[in-house]
């Protein structure tokens, strides 16, 4: 299997163990302190990287056009849409808000063969239908009426979708790790500015120990989750790497089960289907190759 895909993978299990985790930190602190601060931490691991592999030489070369990508990667991907979910998040239930961020690949579908000329082939179609039908299953019910907060995080999910298109797009001249790097880095400065507007940053002063310790645990998820990201993007369609997040769906749902809870028959249904509409989207040899690397990783 080629090391992109599983590289890939790996980021849809770090989302998995992201969401299950981000709800105990989110829980205990203002949604948008813990973010900026989560997020800020990640920005200096990156810039961290930079200097220690001397990646920054690169920023030097960079074009208007260039900087100009990078921002945007920032405001649309890394600040914006953060705001917007945990917003929308506090507002409906979260099996709701799932619901809606889990169909962040038809998006991408949409955007991708608009402005990179992917192609949406049956596959891709069919594949999609059943992530659709699995996320319904998990959710129980199809959300209605809309309410502000469903579309709010509908917003959010919109604006990670086109900021994937762009990261793809970018990353055709540019290294993952810059582009990682801008997206942490210039969406903590604008989160910084909204906190700062808003008057929400004194928040973090009276910060105790145990949301201190959530915010560095999920940092460190975070960090994970942008290197492995872009670094598989670089080398996957935008829209394939995106349905192989959904497996991050099962995963989250697997944690409830050994942390305590139980998994009753619709979400069993779930992720079977949610399993088999990516293995038509990837192809059965593909997805099991996914599988044997994974467990070669975890004997290793």
């Amino acid at each position: 299997m080629k090391k992109e895909y599983f590289l890939i993978f790996l980021t849809a299990v770090i989302s998995g163990f992201s969401v299950f985790i981000n709800k105990f930190g989110v829980s205990i602190s203002n949604s948008n302190v813990f973010t900026f601060l989560k997020n800020l931490i990640v920005a200096i691991l990156l810039s961290g990287v930079l200097i220690i592999f001397r990646d920054f030489r690169e920023l030097k070369k960079l074009n208007k056009k260039q900087w100009f990508l990078l921002l945007a990667i920032g405001l649309i991907g890394g600040s914006v849409p953060f705001l917007l979910f945990f917003k929308g998040l506090s507002l409906i239930p979260a099996s709701q808000g799932s619901f809606w961020h889990k169909t962040m690949f038809l998006y991408v579908a949409i955007i991708s063969a608009v402005f990179l000329k992917e192609k949406i082939n049956r596959k891709f179609l069919f594949g999609g239908l059943l992530i659709i039908f699995g996320n319904f299953f998990l959710l129980k019910t199809i959300p209605s009426p809309f309410y502000k907060g469903d579309v709010l995080v509908i917003l959010a999910t919109i604006f990670w979708a086109f900021e994937n298109v762009i990261s793809k797009y970018t990353l055709k001249n540019l290294s993952p790790q810059i582009v990682a790097w801008a997206r942490m880095f210039f969406g903590s400065i604008f989160i910084l500015l909204f906190l700062l507007g808003t008057n929400q940053l004194k928040i973090a002063a009276d910060l105790n120990l145990r949301q201190i310790s959530w915010i560095l645990v999920t940092a460190i998820l975070l960090f994970g989750y942008v290197e492995t990201w872009y670094h598989g993007l670089k080398f996957v369609s935008v829209s394939q790497a995106t349905v192989i997040l959904v497996l991050g769906s099962p995963i989250t749902t697997f944690l409830s089960f050994i942390s305590g809870g139980k998994i009753n028959f619709q979400e069993t249904i779930s992720g079977i289907l949610i399993v088999f509409g990516i293995i038509s989207i990837l192809g059965f040899k593909e997805f099991w190759k996914l599988i044997k690397e994974a467990k070669k990783s975890y004997a290793q």
